[in-house]
């Protein structure tokens, strides 16, 4: 790394700056319709935009508890890169029941659905839509609500994007120490301290206040709690990694791309996701500089990885490099030129050297990346080989 020493890789902000226009240009831009689906455990609130291209799957979203669609994912969506991808892709933003923006408290002796029933609920929502497959991004409890769909309907997701998802039940000691903070302070507390790491709640309190703010003005105080209950009362995936030669085991079948910041509290959980996956269809990428809501304080890092995966998936191959790879490959020429034809290994991390390294861009195609891991290079993985395959960990 000593060849990009003076080289600044900051992150590009959007162009434009007014997030009500940018979110005025996505609503010329796509046709939006919100809808609020009755399904066999209650009622779902989504948003749609545009309509589903051909064979292509839609993007999906769900997000955490104490956000909905809007807190969650518009810093990304409103992003100008991402704009890239809504070009090919609709795109739905599910709210859990009770948590979209200017819900109705629900009645007295209502019973939130179980994580295992919001997992239920969207096979409702996907053919009341009309909608065949599904690239899901889901954020934390939203994380594990995909991951659960994708479980029990593998036919119906090409791909998962899971930030700080943590596939394992509240322990006992995890459950004493929620209801010691439940006690000493006030749920947006208790919130803030599930969405953001120590160290983002000390040295962030704009991000920390903002967002307070949204917890408190922007979700029915009833409602989330009832979300947060269902959310602490999760229980195991009980996902288990396959073995070369072994038998079939209960695991994703789809391509993940798991994401944590390295701040984050949720570092361990996802890192115990990752050992339980699939290695040929996995990911584990950490983001630098980064705490619990990357889609927020990295819109653009997020986005680059996302369309790298959507790319290694045969979509978009002739997609153009997001700014962020354009400042890293300006960078690398700069140094080449400066180095001559020296040969070097790669000088960037991150997910984006997996697909652009060595000084170039492989482009994909339908048919040869439906025939190969988007993870890499095959792993010889027959009986006897010796071989462990090894999910690939990269960061940016």
């Amino acid at each position: 790394m000593t060849e990009l020493q003076g080289q600044t890789l900051n992150e590009e902000k959007p162009l434009l700056s007014d997030k009500d226009a940018i979110s005025a240009a996505l609503h010329q831009a796509f046709s939006c319709k919100e809808y609020d689906i009755e399904t066999q455990y209650g009622t779902v609130h989504a948003k749609m935009y545009g309509t589903p291209k051909g064979n292509r799957p839609v993007i999906l979203t769900y997000h955490d508890i104490g956000l909905n669609h809007k807190t969650c994912f518009d810093p990304m969506f409103n992003f100008e890169d991402m704009q890239e991808i809504t070009q090919h892709f609709a795109f739905c933003h599910v709210d859990a029941p009770g948590q979209e923006p200017g819900a109705a408290t629900f009645p007295s002796g209502y019973i939130y659905p179980s994580m295992d029933q919001l997992a239920e609920m969207l096979p409702t929502v996907l053919r009341y839509l009309g909608l065949k497959s599904i690239l899901g991004m889901g954020i934390g409890a939203g994380a594990y609500v995909l991951a659960k769909f994708a479980l029990n309907q593998p036919d119906m997701v090409e791909g998962l994007v899971l930030v700080n998802i943590d596939p394992s039940a509240e322990g006992w000691m995890d459950w004493a120490a929620s209801k010691i903070t439940e006690w000493a302070h006030a749920l947006p507390d208790a919130v803030i301290s599930h969405l953001f790491g120590k160290d983002e709640i000390r040295e962030n309190p704009d991000l920390i206040q903002r967002y307070r703010k949204h917890i408190t003005q922007d979700i029915n105080q009833a409602n989330l709690h009832h979300f947060v209950k269902s959310y602490k009362s999760r229980r195991d995936l009980e996902i288990e990694r396959p073995i070369p030669g072994g038998g079939a085991v209960k695991t994703l079948k789809c391509p993940a791309l798991l994401v944590v910041g390295d701040s984050s509290s949720s570092v361990d959980a996802v890192v115990e996701c990752n050992s339980k996956l699939d290695p040929t269809k996995t990911t584990l990428l950490k983001m630098s500089d980064c705490g619990g809501l990357p889609q927020v304080v990295q819109p653009g890092k997020l986005t680059e990885a996302f369309k790298y995966f959507i790319q290694g998936l045969g979509y978009m191959p002739s997609a153009s490099m997001t700014r962020l790879a354009r400042s890293r490959t300006a960078s690398n020429a700069s140094v080449n030129s400066a180095e001559g034809n020296r040969s070097r290994s790669h000088t960037v991390e991150g997910i984006g050297s997996h697909y652009h390294g060595e000084g170039r861009l492989r482009s994909h195609t339908a048919e040869d990346t439906r025939s190969r891991s988007h993870t890499g290079p095959p792993v010889d993985t027959t009986p006897g080989s010796g071989a462990t395959p090894k999910s690939m960990e990269v960061s940016c």
